[in-house]
């Protein structure tokens, strides 16, 4: 009995000890983290002041990216070196993993704004709650499914109304529907994914469908969103210039008409319209293959799913 008893002493010890060890490399592990995200925005700082000295009023040439996706950090930054914000706030929708990937992620930490994330995934979100750039800046997460019924209670529940400085939207879905729907924020500035494969001159979103996942919408995932057309087209609606996108042909962005400085020219979606240099990873006979970008829209466009013309339905 006495030997069992110290048997199992010794092998909770070394429990105890690889416990200890494993706790010590967590916390190693997220120091290294916060590491590199002082190296990101250290790196976005000197690529900011360096495109200060540019001349240059093309979005795409002032690109550089910190933490977003593509080069929409540069171009942020650029915008806010000519346009007037009064209430430096942002509402951001579906980033995901904001630490890794989030077009107001620099903004947050280089130019010390306010913001409000959403996002479906309630993981994302609490490992964003649990995150040191949770703790340090004015940041609100909440964790949601938003929709266009929804979406005005959702801002003004946290505290955001009226003058913003930016929106962006990526819910790979409801794009179109929700910014419609938006009305108790009036952002300077709006970034919002198209969907490239519709074309440049197509004004076309998905059907609104309150519950919408790209993944169940069809096996490609490449059904979602609206064309660039039809943004352009709610955009002057809701007053706001289209000035152009980025150089991969994901996000669109517009400015509110009375603050668009004069060098920065309104566009049509079809001077503005930038394809996509991207592919997405399909399902097909059971293996993973990548499309090109021409592959993926004549793949879309042949699906024969419902679209609504947004010229033909007056908005």
């Amino acid at each position: 009995m006495i030997h069992r008893i110290k048997a199992f002493i010794s092998r909770l010890k070394r429990l105890l000890f690889v416990y200890d060890r494993l706790d010590s490399l967590s916390g190693l592990l997220e120091r290294l983290d916060r590491r590199v995200e002082f190296a990101q925005e250290a790196l976005g700082r000197i690529e900011s002041r360096q495109l200060q000295e540019s001349v240059s009023h093309s979005l795409i040439e002032n690109e550089f990216r910190a933490f977003s996706q593509w080069g929409e950090d540069g171009i942020i930054q650029f915008l806010l070196r000519h346009i007037e914000i009064e209430r430096k706030i942002f509402v951001e929708f579906g980033s995901d993993n904001y630490n890794l990937e989030a077009n107001t992620r620099f903004l947050l930490s280089n130019n010390n704004w306010s913001g409000l994330i959403i996002d479906s995934s309630e993981d994302a979100i609490r490992q964003l709650q649990n995150s040191p750039t949770y703790m340090l800046y004015d940041l609100k997460a909440v964790s949601a499914f938003i929709t266009r019924d929804n979406i005005n209670d959702f801002l003004t529940e946290n505290g955001i109304a009226g003058e913003i400085g930016i929106l962006s939207i990526d819910v790979d879905g409801n794009d179109y529907w929700i910014w419609n729907a938006i009305n108790v924020i009036n952002p300077a500035i709006v970034i919002v994914e198209y969907n490239h494969r519709f074309g440049r001159d197509m004004a076309v979103t998905i059907p609104y469908e309150e519950s919408f996942d790209r993944a169940k919408a069809h096996p490609s995932r490449l059904y979602f969103g609206a064309s660039l057309k039809a943004l352009c087209c709610l955009g002057d609606k809701k007053g706001y210039a289209f000035i152009g996108c980025n150089s991969n042909g994901v996000n669109a962005f517009f400015v509110r008409k009375y603050k668009k400085p004069e060098f920065l020219r309104a566009l049509t979606a079809e001077e503005g319209y930038v394809p996509g240099k991207f592919g997405e990873l399909i399902e097909r006979n059971g293996e993973l293959i990548k499309l090109s970008p021409f592959e993926e829209k004549k793949l879309l466009l042949g699906l024969g799913l419902p679209l609504i013309h947004i010229e033909d339905s007056g908005g």
